[in-house]
């Protein structure tokens, strides 16, 4: 391969490879489908890496005369070790996709659609834009939704094949912002549809639906958030409760922090048990990065009442976020504080001065003012220890130049 030198134009532009699936964007410059599909959906880039114009709906059309080209030259070269490359299976078309909606209508082929379409979603990029264009986002949606109607929750187990396709298909359709808004737009039918299916769902149904609605409340606006039902902060902290996978309780933390935007929903999630739940999970996390989530949450949460008064009744509450004041990220940590601000402010009893002080809060906001950080941090950190000043001066956790230079 080092004695031959390629022609350019069989050169990708992103790879700088031979190309083996040549393909044409609507701007005339042709790229290697990989390369080009990883640019367009992987990085959410929608414009031509060369020309840097816009790509409307990300059109790919296979550059046939090149291929054949590419392969023509590859066996003249084949003396010198150059492989010819295999002729790609075309890819899949809206008119197919169609047919397999239409069939999937039946309830003797359903199942059999649904798997075909779940292995097409998971090919590759093109399959789940070109699945997403023929409707399939809008027929699966109907299927959950007509399938849990059919189950009185109190009842019966909201289980049965076609579901769990159903989700598992929508989920790695990988949906654009504009199919998500439309699925969250239907007066709340959906979410109510995914809320019943984590009550009584099979475990990997419950996975999808908490990661298709945390995917869902990423792109939703303030007035639907705004009208989540109680039931659903129910069954997010149960998931959580239950910690069925890793990725269903980053996906349930994750819905959590975008739900409790609006201040109603805190309140909500507080009712729902969400505090101690993730105490709980917090002092069992070994994962930096769940950690730090579940602290930004805890945060949201503390910025109730009823937030602060659970954080404090569970007796490592105030321990456990002292303790992660130095082990997390720079942005975690000011949570941390804010959290021990807001005690402070609103919450702090004597007795639970004391508790602070027996468990290290004092001597950790004064490291906090020794490492470098935000200074936004700093200052809420000193905050605090001027607040308590008289009951924490003769602490031996507070060296005589903090009170000096500090709590002036």
């Amino acid at each position: 391969m080092e004695e031959v030198e390629i022609p350019s134009f069989f050169v990708c532009p992103i790879s700088l490879q031979l190309m083996k699936d040549p393909v044409a964007v609507p701007t005339g410059i042709t790229y290697d489908r990989e390369s080009i599909e990883k640019w367009l959906f992987s990085t959410k880039k929608g414009t031509c890496p060369v020309t840097k114009q816009a790509i409307p709906d990300c059109e790919l059309t296979p550059n046939h005369t090149l291929r054949r080209l590419i392969q023509s030259w590859c066996t003249l070269n084949a003396a010198h070790g150059i492989e010819r490359i295999p002729t790609p299976r075309p890819p899949i078309s809206k008119s197919q996709i169609a047919k397999l909606l239409r069939e999937a209508k039946s309830p003797e082929m359903r199942n059999k659609c649904l798997k075909r379409l779940r292995l097409i979603a998971t090919e590759n990029a093109t399959n789940r834009c070109c699945m997403e264009a023929a409707g399939a986002a809008d027929f699966l949606a109907a299927l959950v939704k007509n399938e849990t109607s059919a189950f009185n929750c109190g009842s019966l187990e909201v289980t049965s094949r076609p579901l769990d396709e159903a989700l598992a298909v929508l989920f790695h359709l990988q949906l654009s912002e504009a199919s998500l808004k439309n699925l969250i737009s239907d007066g709340g039918v959906f979410v109510d549809s995914l809320t019943r299916i984590m009550q009584s769902g099979t475990c990997e149904s419950r996975i999808y639906a908490v990661m298709l609605l945390k995917s869902m409340f990423e792109v939703a606006d303030i007035i639907h958030l705004s009208s989540l039902r109680m039931e659903l902060f129910v069954e997010v902290v149960r998931l959580l409760r239950d910690q069925v996978s890793l990725k269903a309780t980053k996906s349930a933390l994750k819905l959590l922090i975008r739900a409790c935007l609006v201040g109603r929903n805190r309140v909500k999630a507080v009712e729902a048990c969400a505090v101690p739940v993730l105490i709980d999970l917090l002092l069992d996390s070994c994962d930096r990065r769940q950690s730090e989530v579940i602290l930004i949450l805890l945060d949201e949460l503390c910025r109730c009442a009823d937030g602060r008064a659970e954080l404090l009744e569970h007796e490592m509450g105030i321990a456990i976020v002292s303790k992660k004041i130095l082990r997390v990220s720079a942005t975690a940590s000011e949570r941390c504080v804010s959290i021990l601000l807001s005690i402070s402010k609103f919450s702090a009893t004597p007795s639970i001065v004391q508790e602070m002080l027996q468990v290290g809060v004092a001597a950790k906001l004064c490291l906090v003012l020794q490492v470098e950080g935000s200074s936004k941090t700093r200052e809420k950190a000193k905050e605090i220890l001027k607040l308590h000043a008289r009951a924490w001066k003769n602490s031996p956790c507070i060296p005589a130049e903090f009170l000096s230079s500090y709590l002036a």
